[in-house]
């Protein structure tokens, strides 16, 4: 619990880390530092922050699972209307950390916005500034009017550049927008080019809640495409699975757990590497690997590694014949990491 502890701080103060797991005779795991870390593990760690993916690596008698993390990803709904209510519910279910702002406290609280882990009632500028934006962050510009979403623009062009940028309008009135924040205030073409508006991808949206995915289509498309001089928020980690691992329930934290990671896959699964679950003792689970039979089935290896101890590599085939006897969807195969915890 403790060397969780030590990731998500590390992860949080420099933006990203990694965890070191050392598989031998017995297993032992280390937050990366680099000044005690061989070339061979620096180099390996360089490498899952530009492909995304944990690596697993050989030297001597000894492998080296490395996982790299990043700070959580934010999405910032800046106005909470009928787009921004939908738009937050349909990110919270995709893993994104949702943040929400508005000026009116009608629309700015957790009663409508259950889905939200922050909801802030304050004027745009100041809470951007609180908000201290930074290259992991989502943003989408949803305001009543062209004057509030000035505001946003001024306020974000002195922070961090995110990952993403989108701002809901007019043709017309964005461009009208850019163009007098460019010429009156001197603010960057190209930060302004940065924007993506229209808002979301053109597949005929109507509705709130249609906009909304249109929306998050667009801003998944940028997470999982663009490329990027760090792609770790590429993979498939569960932010909020590493959380409960350095801070259990208490009703979970004398509980007997293992934990289960997807080390690499082949083929067409439904979870990619890096993708996390806990088992506990009594059979729950928190997270997935996949779901299915599969999962149910390393499931029970887990609470039988919770009694014995140590760890296992397990091969998990889900092509051909077991896919179909199975009624499986995907066809490929997946390498775990069980462990206990």
């Amino acid at each position: 619990m403790e060397m969780y502890q030590e990731l998500l701080k590390e992860t949080e103060k420099n933006g990203s880390a990694a965890l070191i797991t050392t598989l031998g005779e017995s297993l032992e795991k280390n937050v990366f530092r680099k000044e005690e870390a061989s070339e061979i593990i620096q180099n390996a760690v360089e490498e899952a922050k530009m492909e995304g993916e944990p690596r697993l690596v050989e030297a001597g008698d000894k492998k080296y699972f490395v996982e790299s993390f990043c700070r959580e990803e934010r999405l910032i709904i800046l106005g909470g209307g009928h787009v921004g209510l939908a738009l937050a519910e349909f990110a919270a279910r995709t893993g994104f950390q949702v943040c929400v702002v508005d000026d009116r406290p009608s629309f700015a609280n957790t009663v409508r916005f259950p889905w939200a882990a922050e909801v802030l009632c304050e004027g745009f500028a100041s809470a951007i500034e609180k908000l201290q934006i930074n290259e992991y962050d989502y943003i989408t510009i949803l305001t009543r009017g062209h004057r509030h979403d000035g505001d946003c623009l001024r306020a974000l062009y002195k922070q961090k550049k995110s990952a993403y940028l989108g701002m809901i309008g007019s043709r017309r009135r964005v461009k009208q927008l850019k163009g007098q924040l460019h010429e009156e205030e001197n603010i960057s073409q190209e930060w302004l080019d940065f924007i993506h508006s229209p808002i979301g991808l053109s597949i005929g949206a109507v509705s709130p809640e249609e906009i909304a995915i249109a929306i998050l289509a667009e801003i998944i498309q940028v997470k999982r495409t663009e490329q990027r001089t760090d792609k770790v928020m590429s993979s498939d980690v569960d932010m909020r699975v590493m959380e409960r691992l350095a801070n259990p329930d208490e009703k979970r934290k004398e509980q007997g757990k293992a934990v289960v990671t997807i080390i690499e896959t082949k083929g067409s699964t439904p979870r990619k590497s890096g993708a996390k679950m806990i088992v506990y003792e009594d059979g729950t689970i928190e997270g997935t690997i996949g779901g299915g039979c599969a999962e149910a089935g390393i499931s029970q290896t887990a609470r039988q590694i919770i009694q014995k101890g140590g760890y296992l590599i397990q091969h998990i085939d889900m092509t051909g014949a077991v896919a179909e006897d199975e009624g499986m969807v995907c066809g490929g195969v997946m390498k775990v990491l069980i462990e206990k915890a």
